[in-house]
């Protein structure tokens, strides 16, 4: 059972608590007009733990107000504001209040009452350092008692009278605290209704009968409809089954006034009960269909959550691709499809290391197109773009899957050769001999036709060093290729090879 929602120095805005009270008092369309003027404002300078209280009990007025996808946004943003640490901060006790309601509203009873449990352990943490404290723990005292009632009834019956005294216990606590008329009603009804559970029933009509006069004075159909419910069931278990019915009835009726499908539900099947133990059919089969319609507003609530759980996992990996590819696209040379220098380098370090801890020589092979502003020149731009694409399908053709290629820029590739296993000392040498021997054995007639035939250059370096280091040395190699008359191989010389060899 639930009721009104502590109003803690400003953390709710003025027009929240109005526009309760018009739902409690079943005035429903001016409810809905209210709240369309408050839902999309959030008090200036409110932190997150204020924010996400006024978020969440705006997911219980829009749930009650029959907007469901509203409802599951508001509270599933206000229930993410509340990650995190809240030791004994009010409006997150708050938040957890309204939430356990709405749990209870989807029929996730045990996570309701575990919500409940904790929104009553952060307010009391508080009650030392505020007076506010105490409104809040008697909201989340009635909203535990409720939910323990409700438990209670549906528990075997040798469970239940335990169950009943808990809540018996913590609504006495909450009415000892308790000073605001309307959360004193809310508590009364509950407390009734613990009392009739642990078969004090004399006690509890007289404070069932207390709520039911004090709640019309007040038009509190909320309240009304708790305190005609609790007194249905002291006349059913007195045997006076017509005047249970006819309490049982305007349970249900005030129930559905205010639009409260937990309440509706549970006192639908309670009036089905009595008219099943009267032998009236029809007015059993009234109050399930009634029961059914109720439930029937969890199952929406499901469908309409499990909706919008799929969606957002859609948009969300939808993002996770799209960044996933905008990551390769910007690490991937677009004209030949190898890693550019941005992806050589974010690659570089993780496969040099893991080269090294394994005992094995890393080798970078550098690759220079030989004069390829001639082949532009003779052929064309689009034939100089066409040349590049093929000597890096030829690159990859003769390097292995787990050795990282690149275009380095313009006619430059880079190859990154990892584990090299076996005789390391000229493995990077015998890669860039066949890269070397591929290019100027290739038949370019369908990329240059007569144009003049591409040959590489080539520098090679080794050693347990990092890329800047190896590129360095590799350069230097390939100077002296370029020097001694291109279409040829040069290794650094001055790289340490032997110590990390003889770790194999």
């Amino acid at each position: 059972m639930e009721q009104q929602d502590p109003l803690v120095a400003g953390q709710v805005p003025q027009l929240d608590p109005e526009v309760k009270a018009l739902l409690n008092a079943g005035r429903l369309p001016e409810a809905n007009t209210l709240f369309d003027q408050v839902v999309s404002r959030v008090p200036p300078g409110a932190d997150r733990w204020q924010r996400s209280a006024v978020l969440v009990n705006r997911a219980k007025l829009a749930w009650r107000l029959g907007r469901i996808p509203l409802a599951l946004e508001l509270a599933a943003e206000g229930w993410t504001d509340l990650d995190g640490e809240h030791h004994d901060n009010l409006a997150a006790a708050q938040a957890m209040h309204a939430l356990a309601y709405l749990l209870e509203g989807i029929g996730n009873r045990r996570a309701a009452i575990d919500m409940v449990r904790l929104s009553a352990q952060v307010a009391r943490r508080a009650m030392a350092r505020s007076e506010a404290a105490a409104e809040v723990l008697g909201h989340s005292l009635q909203g535990l008692g409720g939910l323990l009632n409700f438990r209670a009834i549906s528990a075997p019956p040798d469970e239940a009278r335990e169950i009943f005294e808990e809540a018996r216990v913590c609504l006495k606590e909450g009415l000892e605290l308790a000073e605001e008329e309307q959360m004193r009603r809310a508590l009364m009804a509950a407390y009734s209704r613990a009392l009739a559970g642990v078969g004090e029933l004399e006690q509890a009509e007289e404070t069932a009968a207390e709520t039911l006069r004090q709640a019309r004075d007040a038009d509190d159909k909320w309240s009304l409809a708790g305190a005609n419910w609790v007194l249905a069931g002291v006349r059913r278990m007195q045997g006076r089954l017509v005047e249970a019915r006819t309490l049982a009835s305007r349970a249900v009726a005030a129930a559905e006034a205010i639009n409260d499908a937990s309440l509706l539900l549970r006192y639908s099947l309670d009036l089905a009960d009595i008219c099943a133990e009267m032998d009236d059919h029809v007015g059993e089969a009234a109050a399930l269909r009634c029961s059914v319609a109720a439930n029937k507003t969890a199952t929406v609530t499901l469908q309409e959550g499990l909706g919008q759980a799929l969606e957002q996992r859609r948009v969300a990996v939808q993002a996770q691709r799209l960044a996933v590819a905008a990551q390769e696209a910007a690490a991937r040379d677009p004209l030949t499809g190898l890693a550019n220098r941005l992806g050589l380098e974010r690659a570089a370090a993780g496969l040099l290391e893991g080269t090294s801890a394994r005992g094995r020589v890393p080798w970078l092979v550098l690759v220079d197109v030989d004069q390829f502003k001639g082949v532009n020149d003779d052929a064309g731009h689009a034939a100089g773009d066409a040349t590049l694409r093929e000597i890096a399908q030829l690159l990859r053709r003769e390097c292995r899957a787990a050795d990282l290629v690149a275009r380095w820029a313009g006619d430059e590739f880079v190859v990154l050769l990892g584990d090299s296993g076996g005789n390391s000392f000229d493995v990077g040498p015998t890669v860039a001999e066949r890269i070397r021997a591929a290019v100027d054995g290739h038949d370019w007639t369908m990329v240059l036709g007569t144009a003049q035939r591409p040959t590489v250059s080539i520098g090679v370096a080794a050693g347990p060093a990092k890329l800047d280091q190896l590129f360095a040395a590799a350069d230097m190699a390939l100077y002296r290729a370029k020097r001694h008359g291109r279409n040829r191989v040069e290794v650094e010389p001055h790289v340490a090879v032997p110590e990390i060899v003889s770790g194999n």
